[in-house]
């Protein structure tokens, strides 16, 4: 999946907590708590994570023949 580096706000980087969010999430703990747990506080940092599609798009979109 394509992560954004940095929030766009606020700057702060935040594609290292993709990863673990990702997994978190995927095994079926709450967003809110695992938001909390990786240190973000910032709405937008929030934002920024909680709207990127959790199953991983580009493996699906790559199965499909290039023009």
């Amino acid at each position: 999946m394509i992560v954004q580096i940095r929030c766009f706000s606020c700057g702060k980087p935040i594609a290292h907590l993709w990863k673990d969010f990702r997994e978190r999430v995927e095994k079926g703990e709450d967003p809110k708590k695992v938001l909390d747990e990786l240190g973000l506080e910032r709405y937008c940092c929030r934002a920024q994570l909680l709207g990127q599609p959790v199953p991983d798009l580009m493996d699906i979109a790559t199965q499909f023949k290039r023009f």
